[in-house]
């Protein structure tokens, strides 16, 4: 399966870079810290389910970086630019040695199955 993203062909000449461009520095901060951290999770203030994705790690001893962008009334649009670039939709993002895993729901049904355990060693 792949992601349904709008081929280039179809973005005129004159935005193309600016549509590239966008918040090119908030993506090269997250890729910085997924490079140099197992697990990564990406959130915001307000918003209840990165908090429970940092005391689902906590509670299972998983060490992580936490990266937060704003809250409901603060950065939506830097927040844009992450979804543009996983094509996640919602917050957080967590991130397993690069993979994005999805948000916390899915992080608490891979540490049910024993696959989180078996992605961070």
């Amino acid at each position: 399966m792949s992601r349904n993203i709008l081929d280039e062909a179809h973005i005129h000449p004159a935005i193309r870079e600016r549509v590239g461009d966008y918040r090119r520095d908030l993506v090269a901060e997250v890729q910085a810290a997924i490079a140099a951290n197992s697990v990564v999770v990406v959130g915001m203030g307000l918003n209840p389910f990165p908090r429970k994705a940092r005391q689902i790690l906590d509670a299972n001893g998983t060490p992580y970086k936490y990266l937060s962008y704003g809250n409901y009334f603060s950065e939506w649009r830097p927040r844009t630019a992450l979804k543009m670039w996983t094509g996640w939709p919602t917050f957080p993002m967590i991130f397993v040695k690069g993979v994005l895993i999805g948000g916390a729901t899915d992080l608490q049904r891979l540490i049910k199955s024993g696959e989180f355990a078996t992605m961070v060693a």
